[in-house]
């Protein structure tokens, strides 16, 4: 008698190995993206601090990336597969929790046992990139008087320990993701592509730091006022949020893990809507408060619109993602202005663009997402990811559950770990008061980024 062996389907085969490509060409477009944090965070600050600042930018890669890899993989996504590129089972089980209710997992430690395949390896060089980003966000925040080792901490937190808590318990398949079973909440948290769980967990850590860390000499006078700390290199700011958006397609686009799920489409078009009326949206606003269209709140807008829809991309109708665009770009702007008003230094608004931007977009999904996709979301029964325009407020109210939990959690958590570092950290965690005047190039990185104008501008 003769056995016919299973052959697995070649048209599935295909499907599986086109999506791989689409996920690891994703992950390079969102790795490029720091190109984009870079050149935005140096042009939006003083030029006697820019090797220093860029330095942050290009280290903070690889000290999130190996802190990741190590052990922060497996904590976020030890239970995690997908078939559609050809991860048919996960690497490993929950560490903390069962059920409804897991916070943590295990498996994969440093991509190492017998269940680590190419799909597995392409899944996790894409989360990595986007670990990376939220790792970045406090740079921008923090830009100006961070100590370098105290930094160089901080970037191995958050690769290993700070991401990974809230990236578990969402996109891989924690408690957040099962409220839907555990509270009847909607499909559960749905964040597509990261606002919640890659830039308001980001901007959530640039606030705390930015709290330890105190504000720039000089940036409030002695009645309290904010003073105009001008970068030094507009044109090298606007072209790093140029890479940024394109970037961005990589971000959100290649969030669907599946090159022959069409939505792709959708999520990059509305990803260049709601950036396009963001920008000008922030042009106008800004115009009409100041007078002038300021270049810098232009580019906030711009990329508070990116962020904003970067949760809700997949499932709502162009005409949503215009105005999640706009109303991105007013509130922060008034976001960057309420911080300033209460002593709080962001050099470049990463607060409000991360932070603020982020905890809106996770809003957005429950308001605006029209229904047409998302079916069976988290292992629900869904027929789509509805919003509140679709009658369904329980959506509404997982995405605020998770934004509080968010804030909590990761601000606390954050917050922790920077009190700490700066109280057992001989000198605190900020430079210098003489490095901080002076510049921080020199000091920390013994090099100038302009030694031809040393000593004749800031």
């Amino acid at each position: 008698m003769k056995f016919l062996l299973e052959t697995p389907d070649p048209v599935t085969v295909l499907g599986q190995q086109v999506s791989l490509m689409w996920i690891v060409i994703g992950a390079a477009l969102v790795v490029f993206m720091q190109a984009g944090f870079a050149l935005v965070e140096t042009g939006m600050t003083q030029a006697k601090n820019a090797a220093h600042v860029v330095s942050t930018n290009f280290a903070i890669f690889g000290l999130g990336f190996i802190g990741f890899y190590l052990v922060g993989f497996a904590f976020s996504f030890g239970g995690f597969s997908y078939s559609a590129f050809g991860m048919d089972a996960p690497v490993g089980s929950a560490l903390l929790g069962s059920g409804d209710w897991i916070f943590l997992w295990k498996g994969g430690w440093a991509l190492t046992g017998s269940a680590i395949t190419p799909a597995v390896v392409g899944f996790f060089l894409y989360m990595a990139a986007f670990m990376d980003t939220t790792a970045t966000i406090p740079t921008g925040s923090m830009a100006e008087r961070w100590k370098w080792g105290s930094f160089v901490g901080w970037g191995f937190f958050c690769g290993a320990i700070y991401y990974p808590l809230f990236a578990a318990w969402t996109w891989g398949g924690g408690w957040l993701a099962k409220t839907w079973s555990s509270m009847s909440l909607g499909a559960g948290y749905v964040d597509f592509a990261g606002s919640g769980v890659v830039h308001a967990v980001g901007g959530v850590a640039a606030f705390t730091g930015a709290i330890v860390l105190g504000p720039r000499i000089g940036k409030f006078g002695a009645d309290g006022k904010p003073r105009t700390i001008a970068g030094h290199h507009v044109p090298m700011a606007m072209l790093g949020t140029f890479i940024l958006l394109f970037g961005w397609f990589g971000f959100n686009a290649a969030s669907t893990f599946s090159a022959t799920d069409v939505q792709f489409a959708v999520a990059a078009a509305n990803t260049a809507i709601a950036g396009a009326f963001g920008s000008i949206a922030a042009m106008l606003y800004i115009t009409r408060k100041t007078g002038k269209p300021d270049p810098g709140m232009m580019i906030n807008g711009m990329l508070a619109g990116l962020v904003a829809i970067t949760a809700s991309c997949a499932f709502v109708s162009p005409w949503a993602a215009a105005v999640i665009g706009i109303l991105a770009a007013v509130l922060v702007i008034e976001a960057v202005y309420f911080f300033e008003r209460r002593g709080i230094d962001d050099p470049v608004g990463a607060i409000s663009v991360h932070g603020v931007g982020g905890i809106f977009g996770v809003l957005t999904v429950g308001i605006f997402a029209n229904g047409s996709y998302g079916a069976g979301w988290n292992g629900s029964a869904t027929d789509g990811v509805k919003g509140i325009i679709k009658g369904d407020w329980g959506q509404l109210g997982a995405q605020a559950l998770a934004c509080a939990v968010l804030i909590v959690v990761n601000g606390g958590l954050s917050y922790a770990f920077f009190a700490l570092q700066n109280k057992f950290t001989k000198g605190g965690i900020r430079s210098k008061p003489e490095d901080e005047i002076a510049g921080l190039d020199m000091s920390e990185m013994g090099v100038l980024a302009y030694p031809e104008f040393s000593g004749s501008h800031k």
